[in-house]
């Protein structure tokens, strides 16, 4: 099955034009990206999120709901297809937090999209990390080119390949921060079939020690970030100032999920997952 354009792009408030351009790709990341929220909801309530396309619009489209990584870059993938773009998809290995020299799972899906008739590079496509660091743009596969986009600053660099990723080298995204780089996530240019992205998701909804086992969302703002992660609210604004709350209980949270992400949830959602 493939995607509904025409409900896709009213669910994200999108009406550009319909050509695989660079401009077209641009613009369609970040309306989706303020739209459609980064959310674990499923996982909260014992459920495997579905990548098929048809249960991803369901969901997302016309259910309103969000998604976390494999749900969101699955159904912008299809939605790229439509329109003719070339794309590529990557799982890659979340690096925020990792000890140094910690080898993580393969736990995360990016997208490289090639612009036909175009003879640039391949441009690094995400839009389910979802964080407060995420990329807002495409970025151009350039090795140490540094981009702007938003009031972001992104870049890549190339790694040796390490013994577990073969010998094909490792891309990795780095963030501005501060004085320095943050990396964010990595990820190689091999290509990761249906099955592998199916049982990375699987693996990420069920495994006891998956951060996902506890409610976390998140939504990109016009001016700021908010983040959601059990019972704390995080708010960034545009100048990077935080604010943080304490929500007050499953009543608390719902009230939350409503009002600021937009989101009604099923019933049993909780801060954090029963077993």
């Amino acid at each position: 099955m493939s995607v509904d354009l025409d409900k896709y792009f009213a669910r994200i408030g999108w009406d550009g034009e319909r050509a695989p351009t660079p401009a077209t790709l641009r613009s369609l990341q970040h309306a989706h990206l303020l739209a459609v929220p980064f959310e674990n909801i499923d996982v909260v309530v014992g459920t495997v999120p579905s990548l098929d396309v048809g249960d991803l619009e369901a969901k997302i489209v016309r259910g309103g709901r969000g998604g976390y990584c494999f749900e969101h870059n699955t159904l912008f993938a299809a939605v790229l297809e439509r329109l003719g773009f070339g794309v590529a998809r990557h799982t890659g290995r979340v690096r925020i937090g990792a000890r140094p020299g910690e080898i993580r799972p393969r736990t995360h899906l990016v997208l490289a999209v090639r612009v036909p008739g175009t003879d640039g590079p391949r441009l690094l496509v995400d839009v389910g990390f979802g964080s407060v660091d995420a990329l807002l743009e495409p970025l151009p596969m350039i090795p140490g080119l540094t981009r702007d986009g938003r009031g972001r600053r992104h870049r890549l660099v190339l790694e040796e390949p390490e013994e577990t990723d073969g010998p094909v080298p490792v891309w990795v995204l780095q963030v501005r921060s501060g004085d320095g780089w943050r990396e964010l996530v990595s990820f190689t240019l091999d290509p990761a079939p249906a099955p592998d992205i199916n049982l990375a998701n699987w693996y990420v909804a069920t495994h006891p020690r998956s951060p996902f086992r506890r409610l976390f969302v998140q939504r990109t703002l016009p001016a700021g970030h908010l983040a959601l992660d059990g019972t704390r609210l995080t708010r960034t604004a545009h100048d990077g100032t935080v604010t943080v709350e304490e929500v007050d209980g499953e009543r608390g949270v719902r009230e939350v999920l409503e009002a600021e992400f937009g989101i009604v949830p099923p019933p049993g959602v909780r801060p954090r997952r029963e077993d």
